[in-house]
């Protein structure tokens, strides 16, 4: 991974929601933006902000059923190392 691909990784990590976000999806495996905002207890609206972000540094994932979208952790492209720092921290 090159320094400018850790940067944005680094800074997508950086905002306390986010990092939430994907505490909860390393418990629950998949979820909709709404669930997220319910455990998170944000703005549906910030919510699906933040997976945004998420998304473009390809730390998260979704699936599309029927009307709803569903994230999960993206553990194909989440750096292994980060991954376990962050598993460490969040139990």
């Amino acid at each position: 991974m090159n320094t400018e691909n850790s940067l944005k990784i680094l800074k997508a990590l950086a905002g306390e929601s986010r990092f939430l976000i994907l505490k909860c999806l390393h418990q629950n495996k998949e979820l909709s933006v709404g669930d997220l905002a319910e455990m998170t207890d944000e703005p549906f609206r910030s919510v699906s902000k933040d997976l945004c972000i998420l998304r473009r540094v390809e730390l998260v994932k979704f699936r599309n059923i029927n009307l709803n979208r569903y994230y999960s952790i993206n553990f194909a492209k989440f750096p292994k190392d980060l991954f376990h720092f962050l598993v460490e921290r969040w139990t």
